[in-house]
């Protein structure tokens, strides 16, 4: 079998030989905040739910665990790490270089609550796509809060980067993404001014200033070259309002494309798509539910 790398997966699936409880630690330290619905979901989708909730509620009691309870919710419960479990994971080597960013109150966690959870959400649509598929996309393939350089200073913070492996008869094709998740708590004008955002990543190439002091050849080329050997696709999942809302957003997505002149020379050389949360749910990500940003028909996420 060969390998098509449109990008570099450096992700893996949970192991069996990994005991749970550190998968949990690792999780929430990938993740930030978690439901136990969600953690089960992810790591043991066949098992019943105490398989979870029982190491769970021992990590609590060793003070690395906490949770907020969800209003409205019948009690379900959201977990993060505690300041000792942020610091215990920071030596795990899936997480090196990972900042811990720890919850320190009940009060903090639910003030985090709506956005994570529903990123959180977001990446278990395609977890139970690619396991339907075959293919490889598990609970370390999925870092939130990326951060990247932009030029003046500036930086891009994309909420997720997705890891992502086709499984083919006679090939495997990595990719990767970077995932908006608007809950339409912005402006619509606000979220389209993300493509002009994603457009600079693109396009920045840093200049540089006076000898530089690294012995190491500085090498030319855009920014994004230093950690993609192809710019990541980029991709909208909405939810939060009607469909009428829900549509007229992607439609100023579109519009951003076809009238900003960097964000349309970007979507000639970047795959841009965005969709319903719903429609991922209901009908898997490589459904035809992704309306491709520079026109055309709905199709899967990895045919855009």
């Amino acid at each position: 079998m060969t390998a098509t790398f449109e990008t570099v997966s450096s992700g893996r699936t949970p192991s069996p030989v990994e005991p749970l409880p550190h998968q949990l630690l690792a999780v929430l330290g990938q993740h930030r905040m978690a439901t136990t619905s969600q953690l089960h979901d992810l790591l043991r989708p066949g098992a019943a739910r105490q398989t979870v909730s029982t190491p769970l509620n021992k990590l609590r009691r060793d003070g690395l665990v906490d949770y907020t309870v969800l209003p409205q919710s019948n009690r379900s419960r959201a977990w993060y790490l505690t300041g000792e479990g942020a610091r215990l994971v920071r030596d795990f080597p899936a997480l090196r270089g990972r900042p811990p960013y720890p919850i320190t109150s009940a009060t903090a966690a639910s003030l985090k609550t709506p956005h994570t959870l529903t990123v959180v959400r977001t990446h278990l649509a395609f977890v139970a796509d690619a396991r339907r598929r075959g293919d490889e996309h598990g609970h370390l393939d999925w870092t939130p809060e990326v951060s990247h350089p932009l030029s003046d200073g500036e930086k891009i913070i994309t909420d997720a980067l997705m890891h992502y492996t086709v499984i083919g008869e006679d090939q495997r094709t990595k990719l990767r993404a970077f995932v908006e998740v608007d809950r339409t708590t912005m402006s619509s004008e606000r979220l389209a001014s993300k493509l002009i955002e994603y457009a600079r990543l693109w396009s920045y190439e840093p200049q540089p200033v006076g000898r530089q002091r690294s012995r190491q050849p500085v090498v030319p080329g855009a920014v994004w070259l230093r950690w993609y050997p192809v710019f990541p696709r980029v991709l909208f999942v909405l939810t939060g309002a009607s469909r009428y809302v829900l549509g007229n957003r992607i439609s100023d997505l579109q519009a951003m494309v076809a009238q900003h002149p960097l964000v349309g020379t970007l979507a000639r050389q970047v795959p841009l798509g965005a969709a319903a949360l719903d429609d991922l749910e209901l009908r898997g990500p490589t459904g035809d539910v992704w309306v491709p940003l520079a026109g055309g028909e709905p199709r899967p996420w990895t045919e855009l």
